[in-house]
C-alpha cells in the first residue's frame, strides 16, 4: 500500500491505494491531460454515500482500464 496526498474541498486528505492502482491512476490521468487530483475530486463528488474513497478509486480504474 502506498499514500497519496490530494486536496478536496480546500482540505487535505490521504488516499492509500496498492501501487498498481497509483501506477494506472497517474497513467490515465496523463492519457487524459488531467491532474490526478482532478480525477480523485471527480470520483469523490460522484462516489456514492457509503462507498469508501479508496474504494470508489479503484472501481474507477477499474472501468477506465476496461473501455
Amino acid at each position: 500500500m502506498k499514500k497519496i496526498s490530494v486536496s478536496l474541498s480546500g482540505h487535505q486528505t490521504s488516499i492509500s491505494l496498492e501501487e498498481e492502482f497509483i501506477n494506472a491512476l497517474k497513467e490515465i490521468a496523463a492519457n487524459k491531460n488531467q491532474s490526478i487530483a482532478g480525477i480523485i475530486s471527480a470520483i469523490d463528488s460522484n462516489r456514492p454515500p457509503k462507498t469508501n474513497l479508496s474504494s470508489a478509486i479503484r472501481v474507477w480504474v477499474l472501468n477506465n482500464l476496461k473501455n
